[in-house]
């Protein structure tokens, strides 16, 4: 089991996905904690990513398909949402 600390604005860091087994520990902000899968925090991270990519003009593969000329910093995700009883 792994544990994550949510910072002040809410958000884990998370840049990757992790094992669907596995048992990850989140200590809340508001001083909490919950314990969640692998799956679940996985399936937070692809809603994140998703919005990203909508809200950054990116297509599901994270490619800036605008005409060249205009420029992305980049389509990675290393911050997620969280919120006490998100569902374990």
């Amino acid at each position: 089991m792994i544990t994550l600390q949510q910072d002040a604005d809410g958000f884990i860091r998370m840049g990757r996905h992790y094992p669907a087994s596995l048992r990850i520990r989140i200590a809340f902000a508001d001083g909490s904690t919950g314990e969640f899968s692998g799956r679940t925090l996985n399936n937070v991270y692809d809603a994140a990513l998703a919005e990203f990519r909508n809200r950054n003009g990116l297509d599901a593969r994270g490619y800036n398909r605008t005409p060249a000329g205009r420029t992305n910093s980049g389509n990675r995700l290393d911050f997620v949402p969280v919120h006490p009883g998100m569902g374990g």
